[in-house]
């Protein structure tokens, strides 16, 4: 059967790395029935990776994981793990045991608004179809990836995209150049259902708009911006309808925006449900003095230059299945 294990698998190991994200804009609906909120968001793929290393296990042996690098103490080893997840979700569709040891090594940080663990997930799917040699077509990759949560299959994908529904309906938008972030990380990071509830909380109040209706589209400004790749007409585009609540409940975060803006940033936001803030430089020697100015910030752990769009999930070069794989293109 496709993708059935083999003497040859044994000891087999693949490697993909995944890219962290950040949203250019995200616009967030009334929660439906099913307590999930539709959005509409730009999302931005970081060069600030998430590595998966998956090697052949023996037969009827299961998914076996392991982490090491940022945030070890908060990242779950279980059958919750996304990565873990990833990998069950993947043999369930080839219909083959999930048979594999997993290792994660993780650079961004956990609960950051960054999107570390869809990067694992997407990773994990990636290099246990490469080493499973499932040759899943892409469209194929990102269903499965979607039902693993919104930010999967962006993860995947990369570059600059719009995401509908819940964020996993994506659309390639054209961003001409590289812009260049300073990520201002938190000490500690916010839980994303609080960071919502917060915002449904505010509107109820009537403290934030409420938005019936989400308009579908990447708003006019920030289309123009990245079509031009204008840095300065971006950073006046940027905005999150989760900034005010993740503040409420973080408010040192409006020191780190405010410190950064009064810095010189061409913008700053809140990274997705926070405590991340992504701040816009105007190039990389200024990313450098924004990163040594919010540095010394008493609310800020650590900063990190990244730049972007960057591509989705990629096999790590000298790794055991070469980059023309079949499953590979198309991508």
């Amino acid at each position: 059967m496709p993708g059935a294990p083999t003497c040859r698998d044994r000891g087999r190991r693949v490697v993909v790395h995944a890219p962290a994200k950040t949203n250019l804009h995200l616009a967030v609906g009334a929660p439906g029935h099913d307590g999930y909120h539709p959005l509409v968001t730009v999302f931005q793929a970081l060069s600030l990776y998430e590595e998966v290393t998956a090697t052949a296990a023996e037969p009827g042996s299961g998914v076996t994981l392991t982490v090491s690098g940022r945030g070890v103490d908060e990242t779950p080893l279980g059958a919750s793990n996304l990565a873990v997840r990833a990998a069950r979700a993947l043999a369930e569709h080839l219909g083959r045991p999930a048979d594999v040891v997993l290792h994660v090594h993780k650079t961004v940080p956990v609960a950051a608004g960054m999107a570390g663990g869809s990067a694992d997930a997407a990773a994990a799917l990636l290099a246990c179809d490469l080493l499973w040699r499932g040759d899943l077509a892409p469209a194929d990759r990102l269903d499965v990836a979607a039902t693993l949560g919104a930010d999967v299959p962006f993860a995947l994908l990369g570059g600059t995209a719009l995401g509908t529904a819940r964020g996993d309906r994506l659309e390639p938008v054209t961003a001409r150049g590289e812009l260049h972030w300073v990520m201002a990380w938190a000490r500690e990071g916010l839980s994303t259902p609080a960071v919502f509830t917060a915002l449904d909380d505010a509107r109820d109040a009537g403290r934030a708009p409420r938005r019936d209706v989400l308009d579908a589209r990447v708003p006019p400004a920030l289309a123009a911006a990245l079509a031009d790749g204008d840095p300065h007409a971006l950073g006046a585009a940027l905005d999150n309808d989760l900034q005010d609540a993740a503040v409420a409940l973080r408010p040192a975060l409006a020191g780190v925006v405010g410190a950064a803006r009064g810095a010189g940033a061409l913008g700053a936001v809140v990274s997705g449900s926070g405590p991340t803030v992504a701040v816009l430089a105007d190039g990389a020697d200024h990313a450098a003095e924004l990163a040594r100015v919010l540095g010394a910030a008493p609310e800020v752990a650590e900063t990190r230059h990244v730049h972007g769009p960057v591509a989705g999930a990629r096999q790590v070069v000298g790794a055991d299945v070469s980059p023309d794989h079949p499953s590979l293109r198309g991508r």
